[in-house]
């Protein structure tokens, strides 16, 4: 069975570094293979993970259709096919495989630009389609999403096991986290367990006043992770964070959290 992991949450509160460090602590503890899909149209998790990345599967779909449009201009196939009897679902499971950056423990799907102006319906359905397949094969797959939650429905039609959403310590923040916690009810994937997780907490314990907002949140609070140069220092050098050292307080805590949901 494979288990999914979504990670959530607003704008530049480290949804990639959790993302990042979640597939290494699924690599260093050899519970299975592990598929990354890098959902933010910006496309960096392959940075901090380590892995080239030649192309996205908003690439394939753009080829896709310039395909199909040449296609018909020139009086070939109908508008339903492809040249060479090839069918779209056929081309896009071919140029999606190839598209996968390996890892030794784990790989990655990159999605990359969002739908232009043209008819996405179908194709992104067949997309889907490829790609849980493709998870289908991995014990674990882990979804970086954009901010909010919006495509997660247009990426996966496959339940999904632990929502992380992340917040950074402000007051701000834990509302965007409340209004993503009660937009998963609205999608069309079914999410079985949610969670807070507070990111760059200075020393200490949670403020009075923001313990009180998290109080009030409808997930639980999962844990904090605390403000530390390493994370910083990757970012300047442009080292993978996968290499961060394991007892990087901040891998310490996202391992320590890991633990208790898996």
């Amino acid at each position: 069975m494979t288990t999914t992991i979504a990670v959530a949450g607003k704008g530049g509160v480290g949804k990639t570094t959790i993302a990042a460090l979640t597939i290494k602590y699924l690599a260093q503890t050899g519970q299975g293979a592990t598929l990354a899909i890098d959902a933010d149209p910006s496309s960096n998790l392959n940075m901090v993970l380590g892995l080239d990345l030649e192309w996205t599967v908003g690439d394939i779909r753009e080829g896709l259709l310039t395909k199909v449009k040449e296609s018909v201009t020139a009086g070939g196939a109908a508008m339903g096919g492809m040249p060479g009897g090839v069918s779209k679902r056929e081309y896009l499971d071919y140029e999606v495989r190839s598209s996968l950056s390996e890892g030794i423990d784990f790989d990655l799907i990159a999605m990359g630009r969002s739908e232009g102006p043209g008819c996405y319906c179908a194709v992104n359905h067949n997309l889907r389609e490829v790609i849980d397949t493709i998870g289908d094969h991995y014990r674990y797959v882990v979804v970086d999403n954009e901010a909010g939650m919006e495509h997660l429905s247009r990426r996966t039609t496959r339940d999904v096991q632990h929502l992380l959403i992340v917040s950074d310590p402000t007051q701000r923040g834990i509302v965007a986290a409340g209004r993503i916690a009660g937009f998963r009810h609205e999608l069309d994937v079914h999410i079985e367990n949610a969670y807070l997780i507070i990111n760059r907490m200075p020393a200490g314990e949670i403020p009075p006043a923001l313990q009180e907002a998290v109080d009030r949140l409808d997930v639980p609070l999962l844990g904090t992770i605390p403000e530390a140069r390493d994370v910083t220092e990757f970012d300047f050098s442009g080292r993978p964070l996968v290499e961060m050292e394991d007892d990087s307080p901040v891998y310490q805590a996202v391992t320590g959290m890991l633990e208790k949901i898996l």
